[in-house]
């Protein structure tokens, strides 16, 4: 394509590639094939809506380019993925100005399948790239230099390299490369939120049907968390049940139960259900990238007074939350509906952060908006239309023996919201009870 000025950028109205959805309609969840006869997820427009997204955020912005290494920002611009395992390696990076389609740096001959089963990335686009794997090939090498004078390049062959680049995450090597390049490099993970935030129909969608899989996985878990099973052994049934119903990766799944609900550890063990024991679980996981964060809590066989009234509680915060849940609704009036740390037995909003807890969900578990009362009554921030975030509510049993953990994933709609988390949560669950 021919190369314009910045003054000159591509533009793709996302109006026009996605209407807001129609809220008077459910929220469809469809299966996973592809099929002749029903209009399903339309993933060319998904990119496109994604990428227009992007250049518009790019050119609210004051940055000539955005450089990113986080591989949600890069599956974001590109509608590319290699898999889990690059997550961590920070190899893989992609390039977007105003004037050009992203330019896509993958690893080895991952670049050369793109260019046979891509055909929404430009050819040439479609490079391979490789940095130091997190310092595993030393920085003499020389290939953070090649790779930040390959980035100069093109930036001057596109008008932009005497503006700032926004780079989202780096390691140290690339980022003084970049400099000694002479670029002036910006934070660009707002720029990407600020892109992310709103949902397409698309998205609204995948992240409906990603839900509709932990409907199942915890149909599952209710039927076989039962005393003599371990955390673990639930662990392993829920990762195979989500992968075999076309997860693309299980992030997590915490299985907490027992004395060691309180306080909430994030992980799981080997521990044994014992009979009335209550059990926690969160699963996070994605399907096409969009992630779930899905917690319920059951008790095992049977139930106590203290148990269920420390469930009775936690419904009650996260009700209040919900009925909230609007249009230029702003999250510090959110927020206020939880009860203070103290109230539940910690020191600081620090220490009990995460626990009456709300954020965005999209292609990563955390995105706009975040809604705690450790920030934000001082930063509060407005909900919109197309929004998808989680709430998450936590209290402890007054006796220490658990505690209730519930999160509810909602979409903000025109004039409301939707909840779109569906397993039974407004009652304690009892599993297979005598």
């Amino acid at each position: 394509m021919t190369l314009t000025a910045k003054t000159d950028p591509i533009q793709i109205s996302t109006v026009d590639l996605d209407p807001r959805w129609e809220w008077g309609r459910p929220l469809h969840s469809p299966g996973r094939m592809n099929v002749d006869f029903e209009q399903r997820v339309d993933f060319r427009r998904l990119h496109n809506y994604r990428l227009a997204r992007a250049r518009q955020a790019l050119a609210d912005s004051d940055l000539g380019a955005i450089l990113c290494f986080d591989n949600n920002n890069i599956r974001y611009l590109t509608s590319s993925v290699i898999g889990e395992w690059a997550r961590d390696k920070v190899c893989r990076y992609a390039l977007l100005t105003g004037n050009s389609e992203p330019y896509l740096w993958d690893f080895g001959s991952a670049a050369a399948h793109h260019r046979i089963y891509a055909p929404w990335l430009e050819s040439n686009h479609c490079r391979a790239g490789m940095l130091g794997l997190r310092g595993s090939v030393a920085e003499e090498a020389g290939l953070f230099k090649k790779a930040a004078k390959e980035i100069f390049d093109l930036l001057q062959g596109e008008g932009v390299a005497g503006m700032p680049l926004g780079v989202d995450i780096v390691e140290p090597p690339m980022l003084f490369a970049l400099q000694n390049e002479g670029l002036e490099i910006r934070d660009v993970q707002q720029v990407m939120l600020n892109a992310r935030q709103i949902k397409s129909g698309d998205e609204i969608v995948l992240l409906n049907s990603a839900a509709s899989m932990v409907d199942g996985a915890y149909q599952m878990i209710a039927d076989n968390l039962k005393p003599g099973v371990r955390e673990n052994e639930m662990v392993a049934l829920a990762n195979k049940f989500l992968y075999d119903n076309g997860s693309d990766d299980v992030e997590a799944i915490n299985a907490v139960s027992g004395e060691r609900c309180s306080p909430h550890p994030h992980n799981f063990t080997d521990r044994m259900y014992r009979p009335g024991d209550q059990a926690f679980f969160d699963i996070i996981q994605a399907y096409m990238g969009y992630r779930t964060c899905y917690y319920r809590t059951l008790n095992v066989g049977r139930k106590t007074q203290h148990q269920a009234d420390a469930y009775s509680r936690a419904r009650e915060w996260i009700d209040a939350a919900i009925a909230l849940v609007r249009p230029g609704m702003t999250t510090d009036k959110i927020a206020a509906v939880w009860p203070r740390a103290q109230d539940f037995g910690f020191a600081s909003e620090m220490e009990a952060f995460g626990l009456q807890f709300g954020h965005g969900l999209g292609l990563a578990l955390h995105e706009r908006p975040i809604i705690s009362r450790l920030v934000s009554f001082e930063n509060p921030f407005e909900l919109q239309e197309g929004m998808v975030f989680a709430l998450e509510t936590y209290c402890p049993a007054a006796d220490g023996n658990g505690a209730a953990r519930i999160e509810e994933e909602i979409v903000v709609t025109a004039d409301g919201h939707r909840v779109i988390t569906l397993f039974p949560a407004q009652e304690l669950f009892v599993t297979n009870p005598y």
